[in-house]
């Protein structure tokens, strides 16, 4: 629990990407999250998460066999797969764009959070 009693969780590992983490951590909250918490919203910075499922990039994917627009193996798939598998089997989860770094309460939260989970992986 965080100081103000809100559940959180934060990690990291070595030897990432910024958009592994990005896309680790909506897996893992939507993991964590279960039916009855109602529908979702997930609030990112990240234009790779958020684009994947506002602009449809996955169904591309799919059709294309896991190739991306210029027929290149689809990056993270790994991540991919089950983050879109939970999207599509709960169907009550939206995402919308934050841009990051202007004051937003919770993205400056998770940044914090992320800043500090690096320190504990070097």
């Amino acid at each position: 629990m965080a100081p103000d009693g809100e559940p959180h969780g934060s990690g990291g590992e070595s030897r990432t990407t910024n958009q592994r983490m990005e896309l680790l951590a909506v897996l893992q909250a939507l993991r964590t999250l279960s039916v009855s918490d109602g529908p979702i919203e997930v609030v990112s910075d990240s234009q790779y998460v958020v684009k994947c499922f506002n602009e449809a990039w996955w169904e591309g994917w799919l059709r294309r066999g896991w190739k991306n627009s210029q027929r290149q193996p689809v990056a993270n798939r790994d991540l991919w797969e089950p983050l879109i598998s939970l999207v599509r089997e709960r169907g009550d989860i939206s995402f919308r764009w934050v841009r990051g770094h202007t004051g937003e309460p919770m993205n400056e939260r998770v940044d914090a959070l992320a800043v500090a989970a690096i320190a504990t992986v070097r």
